[in-house]
Parts: C-alpha cells; sequence; structure tokens
C-alpha cells in the first residue's frame, strides 16, 4: 500500500488566496463546490475546459466568475451554425491609405475565451480553435502570432441529444484537459437562487483576488509538485486497465496519463500538499478521463468509478 511521507505546506502558494477565490465563486455558483474546484484546478494546470451540460445551469457564469477573480483579459465567442473560422481567429482587411493589409485580432486573442455553445457551429468552425488550443498561436495568411499569457479556453456545449449540435471530434475533445458537468442544484441550493435573483448581477461585485502575472507563479508551481514513483505506478495501472478492459472501445493515451498528473498536481497545492497522494489523482480522473474514454455500453461516467475500485493502489 502506497504510504505518504509527511508533506510540508507548499511555501510559495498563498493557500488562503486559493481558499477565497473558492469561496468567492461558490456565492455565485451555489452548491457546486466540487466542480468549482475541479475547474480551477483545470486553469491551474493550465488546461482547456469544457462545460457539457443542458442550457440554465449556470455554464457561462462560471466562465465570468473564473476570469474576474482570476485577473484576467475575458471574451466570449457565442458559437452559431453560420459561423466563420475568421470570426474567431481574426482578419486581414486591406487599408487603401497604407496599401497593404492590416490583420484585426478575432476573439480568441484574450487570455480566457468562452467559447459558449461550441457544439453549434460547425466542424470547419469548431477546428479553428484547434491550433489555438495546443499550440497557443494561431496562423493567418501564411503569418503566426502568438497568444496572450496566460491563454485558456473554457467551452461549454449542449447535449448531443439537441437540435442543431455537431458533436466534437476525438481530436478536440483531447484538446480539453477536462470536462465536467454541473446539473441541477440540490433543493437548498436552488432555494437559495431563487430567493437572490440572477447570478448574473451579481458578476460586477467580483473583485480580482490574483492578477495574471500571479496566476502564471501558481502555474509553475504545479510542475513543483512531487510524484512519487508509486504513484507513477498507479497512474501507468489505471491507464493500462482501461486498455485492456472490454468496458472500453479504445484505451486512455500518454498524453492522457500527463494530463491527470497535471490535474492531480494542481489538486495537491490547492490543499498546500508538496506531493500528490492517491487520493489526488482519483479525485481528477473523471473530469480528465471520461471524454476520452469511449464505452460500449455509454459514455464511460458510470465506469469510471469501478475503474477506480478495480485499480490497486501499489
Amino acid at each position: 500500500m502506497y504510504e505518504a511521507t509527511a508533506t510540508d505546506q507548499n511555501p510559495q502558494c498563498d493557500d488562503a488566496t486559493l481558499r477565497q477565490i473558492l469561496e468567492d465563486a461558490a456565492r455565485l455558483i451555489v452548491g457546486k463546490q466540487h466542480e468549482l474546484r475541479l475547474a480551477l484546478t483545470c486553469l491551474l494546470a493550465g488546461g482547456h475546459l469544457l462545460i457539457e451540460d443542458m442550457p440554465g445551469v449556470g455554464k457561462t457564469t462560471l466562465a465570468h466568475v473564473l476570469a474576474r477573480l482570476l485577473g484576467l483579459d475575458f471574451q466570449r465567442i457565442q458559437f452559431t451554425a453560420d459561423m466563420l473560422p475568421a470570426d474567431i481567429v481574426g482578419v486581414s482587411i486591406y487599408d487603401r491609405a497604407e496599401e497593404r493589409f492590416h490583420f484585426h485580432p478575432g476573439p480568441v486573442f484574450a487570455q480566457l475565451v468562452l467559447a459558449d455553445e461550441i457544439n453549434r457551429a460547425t466542424p470547419k468552425t469548431q477546428s479553428a480553435l484547434l491550433e489555438a488550443m495546443e499550440e497557443r498561436q494561431v496562423t493567418s495568411d501564411g503569418e503566426t502570432r502568438e497568444l496572450p499569457e496566460p491563454f485558456f479556453v473554457i467551452a461549454t456545449q449542449n447535449p448531443r441529444t439537441q437540435i442543431g449540435t455537431f458533436s466534437l471530434p476525438e481530436s478536440q475533445l483531447d484538446r480539453f484537459l477536462m470536462r465536467i458537468s454541473l446539473g441541477y442544484p440540490d433543493a437548498a441550493a436552488e432555494r437559495a437562487l431563487l430567493a437572490s435573483g440572477d447570478r448574473r448581477l451579481m458578476l460586477r461585485e467580483v473583485r480580482p483576488r490574483i492578477d495574471a502575472a500571479g496566476l502564471l507563479a501558481w502555474q509553475a508551481q504545479v510542475d513543483q509538485i512531487h510524484v512519487a514513483p508509486a504513484l507513477l505506478d498507479y497512474v501507468q495501472a489505471l491507464l493500462t486497465a482501461t486498455r485492456t478492459s472490454p468496458t472500453w472501445e479504445m484505451g486512455l493515451s500518454p498524453r492522457a496519463g500527463l494530463a491527470l498528473l497535471r490535474a492531480a498536481r494542481a489538486w495537491a497545492m490547492i490543499d498546500g500538499h508538496s506531493q500528490v497522494v492517491p487520493e489526488d489523482i482519483q479525485a481528477v480522473l473523471p473530469a480528465v478521463a471520461t471524454h476520452r474514454l469511449s464505452c460500449l455500453e455509454s459514455d464511460g461516467r458510470d465506469h469510471i468509478q469501478g475503474l477506480i475500485k478495480g485499480v490497486a493502489i501499489p
């Protein structure tokens, strides 16, 4: 059995500020503390987040809240069926006075981009985000332009059963470090929402708890969180289990393993720990793995807990 050594508190990361960010976000996104922590974990790990759920449960509000609390430049792209790639990346317009083209950056040139209802756009338009999400740059008219740092995409998508949606291809899904769902609030949280009104009206009162430079420093600290060899054995065992089990059509890739480790490091850092423990990996595994696994019977969410129980901790 894996045993963690005594974990010192991380001397660099301001745990109180991290907790305050989560508390501030929970005042607007009521009753979803676990999902909020997953979202913050994803951004600390430098990944992109996919929120899949029905309209009206707070997906867009969550993105606005995180952008404000983290002090990030924010742009929202409302995806529609008639949207073109240039509407995302930008376009070059000819200037007659100077007799040359000027590039006008699109909304993707922001530190946090909300791709709202991404699966309502055509696959061609969806693919305009691929290079930006993977390479942190875009190429237009033969010229490569760097995106700002930090750079995050939070995409929302409606259930695939709804009319007018285009399923995201596997290559695009793999660009997202995590996929989460918010779901309906419980009775107490819903009562609080009904009593206090639309939470979006409270966004103007949200003040940043950190700036972009501070967030970049936190991301650098994520890499310093220690992962013991026994934990690497555990991650490998999880990857192997998905590849050999008849439950899954296709198992997790090595890149998925790297994503799992980085997310676990960020989760541990929020707790103020200097090393990862098995519980950190188990906490982030569903959000990291479900959109990368294809299940013969369903989308695989119900089988993740079985995967965790079936793989022994070294």
